[in-house]
């Protein structure tokens, strides 16, 4: 039994367009839960139905085994931290910190014991009696964040708390938020638009599109066996390559442009006789040595991101991109040998966007260890 359990929930604003439909799901306890998906997807809607600031029109939301739908916040033992940081302007650090604790009239050697605590693990001790115009991004989200641990909630809602940071700030508090979570054994929902966070920090992420649930699993296997074109290319950076193909003569037949062998009986039988759709992440493209060339590509672009090199062409109508490890001196109008086997490729149908077989992935471990 899951700490959390919606079962069939729906959210509609005017009764015709539903904001999220027929949600089924259930967090586990201790468990790092990532909601991700573009804007607009119902990702925050969601959140705010989870923390009692949205109504559910219908289904159940269960936490600890509790029907709480008619609940109000205060009543559900959870903590949030918002995209803004909702600081108050007015109060300190310190204030701001205990403002939840003080409106529940904790005792107020209680209120100083967890105060205390907090602040040490937050780095925030000598920052306790500045006001919130007096500090840095990064030091208003971790206020933020201490002001949800202090609570003492088993419970934690977060709602893009990292979207108003830089980079560089970004990154440093992915590490800083998991890093608590284990530590104080949080159950954590936590909502984004970067398909990177969810990557780097979710124990499970679930992928939503138009209100709708596309595939809730290990950030590992969305990567390599999406449910579908949605989230085939919104999980990953650089996307995955995508095209329209047949097979013809024992070739697959890419955009009517590419031609690459294919074992006849590696295709489902479904797929013989139409077209259907392949994917191919980048990485699965590499240079094509003397020996294993199997395409040359005429270069539409090149990304020299240091540690590796980004390299785009045309297959048709689409823009694909090879990744290559390390820094490669070459320039758009090159022609370069590249190795795109059937083996890495995934297959899903044009129609529905399903996939119906995922590239083998012990073929792709092979290419990562190269």
């Amino acid at each position: 039994m899951g700490q959390l359990e919606l079962s069939d929930v729906s959210k509609s604003y005017d009764q015709q367009t539903h904001v999220l439909k027929g949600i089924n799901l259930t967090i586990e306890q201790g468990e790092f839960f990532v909601l991700v998906g573009p804007s607009g997807s119902g990702k925050s809607t969601l959140l705010r139905m989870i923390a009692g600031l949205e109504e559910i029109n219908s289904g159940t939301l269960k936490i600890n085994n509790r029907i709480v739908n008619h609940l109000p916040p205060k009543d559900r033992n959870l903590s949030m931290v918002f995209q803004n940081y909702a600081l108050y302007p007015h109060l300190n650090v310190e204030q701001n910190i205990l403002f939840g604790l003080h409106a529940k009239k904790i005792d107020k050697k209680e209120q100083l014991k967890r105060l205390n605590e907090t602040a040490n693990m937050m780095g925030l001790s000598e920052l306790l009696k500045r006001k919130p115009r007096e500090l840095s991004g990064g030091q208003r989200q971790r206020v933020a964040l201490a002001r949800a641990v202090v609570s003492e909630s088993p419970f934690c809602l977060m709602d893009e708390p990292l979207s108003n940071l830089d980079a560089k700030l970004r990154a440093h508090m992915r590490i800083e938020i998991r890093r608590l979570q284990k530590r104080l054994g949080l159950t954590m929902v936590y909502v984004t638009h970067d398909q990177v966070e969810a990557m780097t920090m979710g124990d499970r992420i679930m992928v939503l599109n138009d209100g709708k649930i596309q595939q809730i699993g290990q950030p590992i296997t969305l990567y390599n066996e999406p449910a579908n074109l949605f989230v085939a290319s919104f999980i990953g950076s650089p996307k995955m390559n995508i095209g329209k193909a047949v097979i013809v003569n024992q070739n697959v037949v890419i955009e009517n442009t590419l031609n690459i062998p294919i074992d006849i009986m590696d295709i489902p039988q479904t797929l013989k006789d139409r077209y259907f759709t392949i994917g191919i992440r980048a990485e699965f493209i590499p240079f094509g040595s003397t020996d294993k060339k199997t395409h040359e590509v005429e270069v539409i672009n090149v990304e020299q991101l240091g540690n590796e090199t980004l390299v785009a062409f045309e297959i048709g109508r689409e823009l694909w991109t090879a990744k290559w490890i390390g820094q490669w001196k070459i320039s758009a109008g090159d022609k370069v040998p590249v190795q795109i086997s059937a083996d890495y490729m995934n297959f899903f149908d044009s129609d529905s966007g399903l996939l119906i077989k995922a590239a083998a992935v012990e073929k792709q471990r092979e290419v990562i260890a190269i």
